[in-house]
């Protein structure tokens, strides 16, 4: 399967890799969506004039795959409306204001773990999902027959432009990423793990080859800089040799994946209690004054972020989460910080401005840089033609949206963005004809 080692060389921009984290003042306001996570949206469990402190439960996980949310200030529950989230959805969310002290709640205590049960309801109590950009809520991943993992692969590659924040986590939080390991490996039983990270993070490798020196079966994959590594199925490829099917799962083939900066937030709920009420996100683009790490609560505004970092010194074009590859654009500067937020990048008109589409030149250079081989230039004519059978045959649903496509055509085509409205092609067809036949 040589596809797995396509992909692409992007421009670095690291530059906030050197630089500790810095934590900004208390918000004046946050703004906490009940949708910060893969799956069913949280309930509230707060009502307007509710008083709250840093880490009072203001929303309750509704189903199966879902995540609680807690308050990351100290305050008053002032207003629980809708937002609009930058996916296009409107979600309620509630929003606290800030009385300046950021108390902490009475009942924030260590969780008592003496099992593999106890251990997978306090990573569903932390609140904890996938912190490198999926969301996916955690405590699922792990919540399988034990005997099923065979090698935990924690995800430290960090491959997108700009954002440093992982490797951050790396060399400056090794202890809580510890912490969390050592009870995995007790309770769950994990005999192997693997850290992929790219060859460049020097200080990272470093930080992380120490810690495979305390943790018996840590062993540290140093990788090739090549986009997109972070990708899961590229990742347990290119650490474990495993190939993942299409339509299949990581544990499908014996791995369970999980962000460096997810395991950290694990530590951090396991040693003390606290569940995830903060991020540190990196904050940088042409635009930005001084770009930086920063440690945020989580559903403070994007523009308080910003300010923080001495504004901007030109209006952007264009504000993101996460990184210019996988990034998402922002509804405007009133979005909050989520969760799963790794990054916000403020793009000038020179950074942002897409270059002139022309005629596909039959060049096959997308297909030649998919990690999984798709065909994206066919994929665009398939969806054109709104022909859903054969976008299924192309596979169009295996895409991780990794834009390296885009990125190498010549004719500056939008293919990742055609194959993302594909997918929803594809997924609305189904959803008509099951109603029609339900």
């Amino acid at each position: 399967m040589s596809f797995f080692l396509n992909g692409i060389h992007v421009p670095h921009r690291k530059h906030t890799v050197d630089q500790s984290a810095v934590r900004m003042p208390i918000p004046k306001t946050i703004t906490l969506p009940m949708s910060m996570h893969i799956g069913a949206p949280a309930r509230p469990i707060v009502k307007v004039g509710d008083l709250v402190k840093v880490g009072t439960p203001v929303a309750e996980a509704v189903g199966a795959v879902s995540s609680p949310i807690f308050s990351s200030v100290s305050g008053k529950v002032t207003k629980i409306s809708d937002v609009l989230l930058a996916g296009g959805q409107s979600v309620p969310a509630v929003t606290i204001e800030s009385d300046g002290e950021m108390t902490v709640d009475a009942s924030i205590c260590p969780p008592v773990v003496d099992s593999r049960e106890d251990l997978i309801e306090a990573i569903r109590m932390s609140g904890v999902v996938g912190l490198g950009g999926a969301g996916f809520p955690t405590y699922v991943k792990f919540n399988v027959e034990p005997s099923r993992i065979e090698e935990l692969i924690i995800n430290g590659a960090e491959c997108e432009p700009y954002i440093t924040s992982d490797s951050l986590t790396m060399t400056e939080r090794a202890d809580d990423m510890e912490y969390a390991l050592q009870t995995m490996k007790k309770h769950f039983g994990i005999r192997k793990i693997i850290i992929g990270i790219e060859k460049n993070k020097k200080k990272a490798i470093a930080s992380m080859q120490m810690l495979a020196k305390r943790i018996d079966g840590f062993s540290v994959s140093v990788l090739p800089e090549v986009y997109p590594q972070g990708g899961e199925k590229v990742l347990v490829y290119h650490t474990t040799k495993k190939v993942i099917p299409a339509g299949k799962l990581p544990i499908d083939v014996g791995c369970v994946v999980c962000n460096c900066t997810t395991l950290a937030a694990i530590g951090t709920y396991l040693k003390t209690g606290m569940p995830l009420v903060e991020k540190c996100i990196t904050v940088d683009g042409a635009a930005v004054r001084t770009p930086q790490n920063v440690i945020v609560p989580i559903g403070t505004s994007l523009a308080e972020v910003f300010a923080f970092c001495g504004g901007f010194i030109t209006e952007p074009e264009k504000v993101l989460y996460g990184g210019p590859m996988m990034g998402i654009t922002v509804p405007d500067l009133n979005a909050p910080v989520l969760k799963n937020t790794n990054a916000i990048l403020a793009l000038t008109a020179k950074e942002a401005k897409l270059p002139k589409t022309t005629a596909c030149i039959r060049c096959g250079s997308c297909t030649n840089t998919c990690p999984f081989g798709l065909a994206p230039a066919s994929i665009l004519l398939a969806y054109k033609k709104k022909d859903t059978e054969r976008l299924e045959k192309l596979s169009v649903e295996t895409c991780m949206e990794c834009g390296c496509c885009s990125f190498v055509c010549p004719a500056n085509r939008p293919l990742v963005q055609t194959n993302k409205l594909a997918k929803a092609l594809l997924k609305e067809t189904r959803a008509k004809e099951t109603s029609k036949n339900g």
